[in-house]
Formats: structure tokens, C-alpha cells, sequence
């Protein structure tokens, strides 16, 4: 299992968007898709399938050079839904 924790800005939005732990696991260890993140190169972008929430995309933005990985933010990506 990969050791990460939340910035402060993660805690609170994964709290009100109802994103449990296990999917951010699930879309860190086994992400269907990574992107680098546009703006800041120290990033990156997990993408998978939540199948439990209606098979919506849930992107999780992360800083993999830190120890342990620490989740910047994460949202389910409207924009992604048929793209995966």
C-alpha cells in the first residue's frame, strides 16, 4: 500500500465531495491514466473509474518527490467521464 497524506486543502475537499480513502488509494496504486500537471512540473494527475460512483473519473493531483506522497487535491472530472 503506498503511504500518502493529505494537504490540508485535500482534507477538506475530499471530506465535502465524499471521496473515501480507499478510491484515492485504489486511483493512486492503479490509475487507468497520468498526466503531469500543466502548471507546476512537481505534480502529477491519477485517473481512474470509480465503479461504485456511477463509473465517474476521479482525478487525484499529487506530489510523487515527497515522502510520503502528499494528495494536493482530488475531484471527480466531468470533463473525463467518456475519455477514459
Amino acid at each position: 500500500m503506498l503511504k500518502y497524506v493529505l494537504s490540508a486543502h485535500a482534507e477538506m475537499v475530499v471530506k465535502e465531495r465524499s471521496i473515501r480513502s480507499e478510491w484515492l488509494e485504489r486511483t493512486l496504486e492503479r490509475p487507468e491514466k497520468t498526466e503531469n500537471d500543466k502548471m507546476d512540473p512537481k505534480l502529477t494527475h491519477a485517473l481512474g473509474r470509480i465503479s461504485e460512483h456511477g463509473n465517474r473519473v476521479l482525478r487525484v493531483v499529487y506530489n510523487p518527490g515527497i515522502d510520503p506522497v502528499t494528495i494536493v487535491t482530488a475531484y471527480f472530472d466531468r470533463a473525463m467521464r467518456n475519455k477514459l
